[in-house]
């Protein structure tokens, strides 16, 4: 833009459009942390699968694997590390404003206190063992599509994603659950936990796998 240009110059000059690239990339990190904070927020409640207790945020999680594949497409290994740290502090931030939310003073016309704080208010050990899972998972399933892609080869998109999502998933849910369950609950139940975690988790995420040809004109390493 000149800087000699005129209100009515600068009006008149059609907007520039996002390149493919930019527009690829602005989805691909919206929808990522939206699947984080979203997941969760449903973790909040318990639901059943097959008579076993899980957080209905398992049902979500698992596609920020293949999200974060699609993240790695255009932006590189560095940008989706990147966007891995940048999800936990969001995650963590969502925390904080919760806890603050769930202290502060109801107006006295307001009824839904109590439901808000006992939905939303955050469970510490639950926060952290989520965001250390999700760091611990994410960086896995980042350097396993890496190496799978610079060694092995840039064809079959759907096996590196299936791969790194295999390898990831593991950990993610190892992690989380022992430190969110153990010791909190007996052995039994909290091998039960892992067990539908585990299960749930690699199911949705390969349904998921479609989503990395969203993205066609750029693969970055």
């Amino acid at each position: 833009m000149n800087a000699a240009d005129t209100p009515s110059e600068r009006a008149a000059r059609p907007e520039e459009s996002l390149s493919p690239l930019s527009r690829a990339a602005i989805i691909a990190v919206a929808a990522y942390v939206a699947v984080q904070l979203v997941a969760d927020i449903g973790s909040t409640k318990i639901g059943r699968l097959g008579g076993w207790p899980v957080d209905l945020g398992t049902w979500v999680f698992p596609i920020g694997f293949t999200l974060r594949d699609v993240a790695h497409k255009v932006l590189g290994r560095r940008g989706a590390r990147v966007l891995i740290l940048a999800g936990a502090a969001m995650n963590l931030a969502m925390a904080g404003f919760m806890a603050l939310f769930v202290r502060l003073p109801a107006h006295a016309t307001c009824t839904l206190s109590e439901p808000f704080a006992a939905v939303l208010a955050p469970v510490p050990r639950i926060v952290l063992a989520s965001i250390l899972a999700q760091v611990a998972g994410q960086m896995v399933n980042t350097e396993v599509y890496h190496w799978f892609r610079s060694r092995i080869t840039r064809r079959h998109q759907w096996l590196r994603v299936l791969l790194s999502n295999m390898a990831a998933i593991p950990v993610d849910s190892v992690v989380f659950v022992l430190a969110a369950f153990a010791g909190r609950y007996p052995a039994s139940a909290v091998a039960g936990i892992l067990g539908v975690n585990l299960a749930l988790k690699l199911a949705v995420s390969l349904a998921g796998i479609p989503l990395i040809y969203t993205v066609r004109h750029v693969d970055r390493d």
